[in-house]
This record gives C-alpha cells, structure tokens and sequence, in this order.
C-alpha cells in the first residue's frame, strides 16, 4: 500500500476541523486523494454512489466524526457495517468526544479506532498523521 496514494473520506461537518485533517493528511507523501462530506446523510449517498456522488471512488479510509446534523457518525456506522459491500473499509472514529459510551458504542459498531481529537493543533495534526501513517504505510488493505 506504501506506494499507493490511500483515498480518504472524511466525514465531519466543522469546517475547521476538516481543514486541519486535510492539512495534516496533504504533508504526507504520496498525497492521499482526500473527498469531505458534511453529514452521515451526505456520507451514505457518498460510498453507495446515490445522486451527486455516482462516480465517487471507494475510500480506502473513512473518518468519521460522531456529532453532526441529520444522521450521526454512530448511525453511519451502523450502516457501512451492516453492509456487506462496505464493511471491509476501515472506519476511524474522529472526534471530540471521551465519553465512555461513545466508545463502547463505536468499538460494538466495530470501528477500528477511536481517537479523540486533541484540543491543540500540533497535537490533533500528529494524531491525523499517525492514523494516515498506519492505514497509509503499515496496515494492508483489501
């Protein structure tokens, strides 16, 4: 996977946010081919290619963001896991949150990660980082 640029859809409707993973992701070479949707609703129509996003690619990674208007990370969760043509792609969970059940709830969804988002920038860009690191460089993906 090394020599492959990773596709990753990030799903998070704070703007500021998104612009910091991007960032964060773009420092890496070869640059990850980066797709932003705003809501679960959006996300869902993105990886089943409905409306707007019939020609969208298959993320390699999706990172989700829990707290978000129309349909929340853990529902979108709940469906790219339940879905036999999705559920192969890893989905990090990507969010403020630290509450207990919150990650109980996301790991029995089966993401494969929960990474709180740190409140300083360097710290939250080292956090994105790492998770492009791992997914980009260590793990193998189908």
């Amino acid at each position: 996977m090394a020599n492959k640029a990773l596709d990753v859809l990030i799903v998070d409707d704070d703007d500021a946010d998104t612009l910091m993973i991007e960032e964060a992701l773009l420092t890496a070479e070869p640059q990850p081919l980066v797709h932003r949707v705003s809501d679960g609703s959006e996300a869902m129509d993105y990886l089943l290619r409905r409306g707007e996003y019939a020609d969208a690619t298959r993320p390699d990674l999706i990172l989700l963001d829990l707290n978000m208007p129309r349909m929340n990370g853990h529902e979108v969760l709940a469906q790219v896991k339940s879905d036999e043509t999705l559920k192969s792609i890893p989905v990090v969970v990507l969010t403020t949150s630290t509450a207990l059940p919150d990650i109980t709830a996301s790991y029995t969804q089966h993401a494969n990660a929960f990474v709180t988002k740190p409140m300083d920038l360097d710290g939250f860009e080292e956090a994105v980082r790492k998770i492009k690191r791992f997914y980009g460089e260590v793990a193998i993906l189908p």
